[in-house]
């Protein structure tokens, strides 16, 4: 019988666990403690952080997947090598975006803790979150602000 309550158990935690990492969030809260977005990211799903470039004015993307409960950097949009972009040698794999533009892929780097800061820019840099087909302007709310953008088990 203990030998079925410790099995039980394993499931239990198992379930438990796997539950945790398929209700992932990807929480944005500003310096003053206030929530900007509270989004769900499950398991295996993605979402990127938007922003055009402050001299040039394209868009940028970096995008994150939950792997596991944990955020990993996996990808990088850059239409250009504008000042502060590009690509660095063995960190993920360059390629063409078919429209002048490039792609690092592969880069699957784990953000330490599961967050980083960032400080939005203002105006037309408009760093935003997009998860599916939702995007939250990060800039909106707390432009030139420390924001904290965090994968949560919650």
């Amino acid at each position: 019988m203990t030998a079925r309550i410790g099995g039980g158990l394993s499931a239990l935690l198992l379930l438990s666990t796997l539950s945790a990492a398929a209700a992932g969030e990807l929480v944005a809260t500003a310096e003053d403690g206030t929530e900007i977005a509270r989004l769900p990211v499950p398991e295996g799903a993605g979402w990127c952080v938007l922003w055009n470039h402050s001299v040039q004015g394209f868009p940028v993307a970096d995008c994150y997947e939950n792997r596991g409960g944990h955020m990993v950097l996996v990808r990088s949009r850059q239409p250009d090598f504008a000042a502060g972009l590009g690509h660095i040698p063995g960190r993920g794999r360059q390629v063409s975006d078919g429209e002048g533009g490039y792609w690092i892929l592969d880069i699957d780097e784990l953000v330490p803790g599961d967050s980083y800061v960032l400080r939005p820019g203002a105006g037309h840099v408009d760093h935003r979150l997009q998860v599916g087909d939702t995007v939250v302007s990060l800039s909106a709310v707390a432009a030139r602000q420390r924001v904290r953008i965090e994968l949560t088990g919650d």
